[in-house]
């Protein structure tokens, strides 16, 4: 079984070793932050779990990747508990990249790979479009 553990450190912060002894401050104030809320770092790791699924797929099928950069747009329920509702995936893709396999890839890592979409998925509703643009373009 993985153990995370949260230790308080005074306000709204708290200090979280992850299972694989990585640690990173959460922060929930509404002023002075000095850390991500938890929720939003729900959003960073859903981008980070389908980028390396993304990255992995598209090396797979010899696909010139140069760049990869996600822009994740979501709401929240209005009451408590106040969960994402929608959740919005754009993926920009950047290199000598086949359409097929980008679209390709995207989709067996939202459907098939990615945990994170899986889970955050059963709460909300989460779409995806992408773009690509030759290595080097805009």
């Amino acid at each position: 079984m993985a153990t995370a553990t949260v230790k308080w450190m005074g306000k709204e912060r708290f200090q979280a070793t992850m299972p694989s002894g990585a640690s990173m401050q959460f922060d929930a104030a509404d002023t002075d932050r000095q850390g991500p809320g938890p929720m939003e770092t729900l959003l960073g790791a859903l981008g980070a779990c389908t980028s390396v699924d993304v990255v992995l797929i598209l090396e797979k099928k010899r696909q010139k990747l140069a760049s990869l950069e996600l822009e994740i747009s979501a709401e929240r329920a209005d009451s408590a508990p106040r969960v994402w509702t929608k959740i919005e995936i754009l993926y920009r893709l950047a290199g000598v990249l086949e359409e097929k396999a980008v679209r390709d890839a995207i989709e067996l890592s939202q459907q098939k790979y990615c945990s994170v979409a899986a889970m955050l998925g059963k709460a909300a509703q989460i779409t995806y479009r992408y773009q690509i643009v030759p290595a080097g373009g805009s």
